[in-house]
């Protein structure tokens, strides 16, 4: 079993509740456990700035699936959750699950690249991490707590 890291946002429709059945759904997927879980978090939306705020979370998942195999399963429980890609990159969205981090694990392939190659410089994914675990290391960048103390703007809530 591997320790996985999940960030999961929404800005559409019961966004906590979409995003409880994310967890649900996650929990419930055979070879996966979701093990700990943040805070729920309104923020800001980044890139594209002209629609609803954000809830983020992160969740902290044991599985022994691939990194392959654990990002489809995500795909498919954005599927399920109503989740379309059409619009603006970065646009209004019923769910967004994200794989962010695998323990031990580097990539870089068409489709996914571990650690999430945004995952330093947002802010909205690493103040989640950093309640699960404040010295988890981000690869090649360094833990989300330093990390965090080197960006200049929090969102609503200071991490832990």
């Amino acid at each position: 079993m591997k320790r996985a890291y999940v960030g999961l946002g929404a800005n559409l429709g019961d966004r906590a509740a979409t995003l409880a059945r994310a967890l649900e759904l996650l929990d419930g997927m055979p070879e996966t456990e979701v093990v700990a879980v943040s805070a729920f978090r309104e923020t800001d939306p980044v890139g594209y700035l002209e629609q609803p705020r954000f809830l983020n979370a992160a969740a902290a998942v044991d599985t022994s699936l691939q990194p392959e195999a654990l990002l489809a399963t995500l795909l498919d429980i954005e599927r399920e959750l109503g989740r379309v890609r059409e619009g603006p990159r970065f646009g209004p969205r019923t769910v967004d699950l994200d794989l962010l981090l695998v323990e031990g694990v580097t990539l870089d392939e068409p489709g996914l690249t571990l650690p999430h190659p945004r995952l330093h410089e947002r802010v909205f994914a690493l103040v989640p991490l950093a309640e699960l675990d404040p010295s988890l290391v981000v690869p090649g960048h360094g833990s989300v707590r330093e990390l965090l103390d080197g960006l200049a703007a929090w969102p609503l809530e200071s991490p832990p």
